[in-house]
């Protein structure tokens, strides 16, 4: 499947060289200026066209036609043949708002053999109405932005052209791409599709066609799915490869859903789809020529009501080299007839499998991947140096270096070769205290393949800094006896991870112990804590962390700097420890689209504890920029 895709995308850009060639044998140059003028021919800048449109009626096939800055508020339909180069996309735009007025209505109409690249569309006032760009026959549409409209692109040709979508920016749309009959390159876009209330579903890329003769292929985009929204979705009919593709779900439902008829396939490789706030990742409804290899989904995946997982799939399918962790529920099989289940990590789920048992070529561990975690920079789904993940796919697939594939995303051939860092271990977390005859420590357990020992530190400052002189132990345990001292008052802790390579990871929170000086003994300090927001500044969301010294009815609020109430992040009773909560300015608490504001945010915590008495309280700021 490889070289067919390779060998198809090649041949479609040397027939597009051929085709510009040969036109620009007998090819004419003209011109569109907002201070232009109605006589033709327009062939400088000074005697340039006032409309694109007059100007494309006097072309022919082969010519071209470059468009200044400015706002041109007309439908533009194309001629076969002709090269439509606009000055950018922000600077110069076709603006149909005050023509639309029928859900077919199309902005941009792009013929056969034709280029359109550097415009802005507007189409509508929002995104119920009218199509951006509809692509017809053999054309490149290239750098373009598209908004406020039913449809981004309407790719639509019974016959076997090629357009290629390469690089659009497509937003605020019903449908970001909709594909029937046709067998287009949809590559390196930028998708944002938006619910509408008049819509009852919403798509990034929708495929569709009467018979499996089609042949698209959706690479390499970005896709960010909200309410109501399915990211990409095979529809009954076509033959689709699907890879190397990037979806972020923030209150999406479906990351990739796939439909068939009997003589229907699909490959879906490398994919990375991510959920903020997701139902499933990959779903398949039925296809019996399936083949998912090396895609990566993680995050917060959980649909209580139909109880839905991460990947659904079947009887005939083959499914490898695959990595699918901390959701609610991974790897759902509706049929296992012939079903291909291999070298795949299925871990950190609250439940992994359903319908079916993986055989031995399965792994359950850590990825080691060099982040998955947002409250730590930029999410980096390659390897870390001593993955288990590693050589550990399919022997019979090669990685772009000759080797066993590995695991993960960017392994087999439509991934990636690279340089495999050694990072040290994740920083401790859950460090807690607990008095008896002895102090006693607990924390979690890391679970890097590398992973050798803890070092524990304690000193008599608060937030004090580690090092040498503080270390008193190192243990392989999650728990740690210190006995009481003679002659301090108080105790801080922190812990570090260290590696079989001597990495050692950043502290861990402190925690506090202290002597009662009424009653003469020991006690465990866990103070009441309202951090920082990270990231701040933030866009769409962020995280707020807190911590609880007892049991208690804990009230969390987020205000805007007027004083109105946004989102009521937490308003029940707690038990004592740490917790994080997440606030986004595109989404409600209670699941809700919103769009706020760039600018300052206030979040208030309020603790009560026995007796329904106040015992904390505490404000911070945060910063959302758009």
């Amino acid at each position: 499947m490889k070289n067919y895709n390779s060998k198809k995308i090649s041949f479609i850009l040397v027939s597009f060289l051929v085709i510009f060639i040969l036109s620009d044998i007998n090819s004419t140059i003209r011109y569109v200026s907002k201070t232009g003028t109605s006589e033709p021919p327009y062939l400088t800048w000074q005697t340039a066209s006032d409309s694109i449109q007059k100007c494309i009626n006097l072309c022919v096939f082969g010519d071209t036609i470059y468009v200044a800055n400015g706002v041109y508020q007309e439908q533009v339909v194309m001629i076969p043949g002709l090269s439509l180069i606009g000055a950018g996309t922000d600077s110069c735009e076709i603006n149909t708002q005050a023509l639309v007025n029928t859900i077919d209505f199309v902005a941009v109409d792009v013929k056969d053999s034709c280029l359109i690249t550097g415009f802005q569309i507007i189409v509508y006032y929002n995104n119920d109405k009218g199509w951006g760009i509809k692509c017809n026959g053999f054309n490149k549409v290239e750098f373009n932005k598209v908004t406020k409209a039913g449809g981004g692109f309407r790719i639509y040709l019974n016959g076997t052209s090629s357009p290629i979508i390469y690089k659009n920016n497509i937003n605020d749309v019903q449908f970001g791409t909709y594909i029937y009959n046709s067998n287009p390159i949809v590559k390196g876009n930028y998708i944002f599709p938006t619910e509408n209330n008049n819509a009852p579903s919403v798509f990034g890329i929708w495929i569709q066609a009467d018979n499996a003769n089609y042949k698209p292929i959706i690479d390499s985009n970005y896709i960010e799915a909200g309410p109501h929204c399915v990211a990409i979705e095979k529809s009954v009919g076509t033959r689709t490869t699907i890879s190397n593709n990037e979806i972020k779900l923030i209150n999406g439902t479906e990351g990739i859903f796939l439909h068939s008829l009997q003589s229907d396939s699909a490959w879906v490789y490398n994919n990375l789809i991510y959920a903020e706030a997701g139902i499933s990742g990959i779903v398949n409804n039925g296809i019996p020529n399936l083949q998912l290899y090396n895609n990566y989904a993680i995050g917060n995946f959980d649909d209580q009501q139909n109880l839905r997982y991460v990947f659904e799939i079947g009887s005939y399918n083959r499914i490898k080299n695959n990595v699918v962790t901390n959701a609610e529920r991974g790897v759902e099989a509706w049929g296992t007839q012939n079903l291909v289940f291999q070298n795949n990590d299925v871990w950190n789920n609250n439940i992994n499998y359903f319908g079916f048992t993986p055989d031995t070529t399965n792994l359950s561990v850590n990825p080691m991947v060099v982040n998955d975690d947002t409250t730590q920079g930029e999410l980096d789904f390659h390897l870390q140096k001593y993955s288990p993940l590693i050589d550990a796919g399919d022997p019979t697939i090669l990685d772009k270096d000759s080797s066993r594939s590995d695991i993960g995303l960017y392994g087999g051939p439509y991934g990636e070769s690279y340089i495999y860092v050694d990072l040290p271990p994740r920083i401790p977390v859950n460090l807690t205290a607990s008095v008896d005859s002895l102090i006693k420590l607990n924390w979690n357990r890391n679970t890097e393949a590398d992973f050798s020992y803890y070092n524990v530190y304690r000193d008599t400052a608060f937030n004090f800094t580690v090092d040498s002189t503080k270390l008193i132990a190192s243990v392989t345990d999650t728990f740690y006896y210190h006995t009481f001292p003679s002659d301090i008052e108080t105790l801080y802790y922190k812990l570090t991870a260290v590696d079989n390579q001597g990495n050692e990871s950043n502290p861990s929170e402190q925690v506090y112990v202290g002597l009662v000086s009424v009653k003469n003994e020991w006690i465990p300090v866990n103070n009441y804590i309202l951090y920082q927001n990270y990231p701040n500044p933030f866009n769409p969301s962020t995280k707020i962390g807190y911590k609880l010294k007892e049991r208690g009815y804990v009230k969390l609020y987020a205000y805007d700097i007027k004083g109105e109430l946004v989102s009521v992040l937490v308003n029940e009773t707690q038990e004592a420890g740490y917790y994080e909560v997440e606030f986004s300015a595109a989404v409600g608490h209670s699941g809700e689209s919103r769009n706020l504001a760039s600018g300052v945010y206030i979040y208030q915590m309020l603790v009560k504890g026995e007796n329904n008495i106040p015992v904390f309280s505490d404000i911070k700021k945060m910063v959302y920029v758009k």
